[in-house]
């Protein structure tokens, strides 16, 4: 049974995850939709999925559930919300646009990445001990954090993730067709490579070395 203490250090911890979180789960999904429309599909604007609203994209288990479990656990974080719909149809290009509108996600989340950094420094740069600029700091880690985990995770080239995308999107017809048919599966391949910690040792290189850029372009000591 958790202890009072555990429960207030998962509320803290929840407190500072929680808008960095959902800010980096909500403008990966409004980019593509948002690129995809720039492209000629209007799927998303059709059914209100480029609102900034996150409740019209969270994923009662990939924005709730699997994080606040991973961020009790000590583990990896990462999560996912409700993909926004792209009909490749609609798609001038579709085999190359899709490629694009796939590559928008993980664009914005190294955006709000650098961004976090620059709030960061920010913080850095006032008194620590104010309990407002301690609170801001701690959530601009975090947003530095998921943000460079979801775009390292995504960039992974499996399909559904936007690197598989993006590879069916460079690759000759016969490669990417071969690709694409992974698509079906490719969750359930990453939850178990997620369960033994497989997943996490892949990742947790890349974003560290990405981390480290980021945090050096902007002077800051990791």
């Amino acid at each position: 049974m958790a202890t009072m203490p555990d429960l207030l250090e998962l509320a803290q911890k929840l407190a500072v995850w929680a808008l960095p979180v959902l800010f980096a789960i909500t403008l990966h999904e409004v980019a593509h939709g948002y690129v995809a429309r720039l492209y000629g599909d209007n799927t998303a604007a059709a059914q209100g999925r480029l609102s900034l609203n996150p409740i019209k994209h969270v994923d009662p288990i990939g924005t709730l559930l699997v994080p606040a479990v991973l961020l009790l656990l000590g583990g990896f974080l990462f999560g996912w919300a409700k993909p926004v719909p792209v009909n490749y149809r609609n798609l001038k290009n579709p085999k190359r646009d899709m490629a694009v509108v796939a590559i928008a996600g993980p664009a914005v989340n190294l955006a709000m990445a650098l961004g976090w950094a620059l709030l960061l420094k920010v913080c850095l740069a006032q008194d620590v001990s104010d309990g407002l600029w301690l609170g801001i700091g701690q959530m601009s880690v975090a947003g530095i954090s998921i943000n460079l985990v979801l775009m390292v995770l995504n960039l992974l080239p499996m399909p559904p993730l936007d690197g598989g995308r993006v590879a069916v999107g460079l690759l000759p017809m016969k490669q990417a067709i071969a690709l694409s048919k992974i698509e079906p599966y490719g969750m359930v391949i990453l939850i178990v490579l997620m369960v033994p910690g497989i997943l996490g040792h892949i990742l947790g290189p890349l974003v560290g070395l990405s981390q480290q850029l980021t945090l050096g372009l902007f002077g800051i000591q990791s």
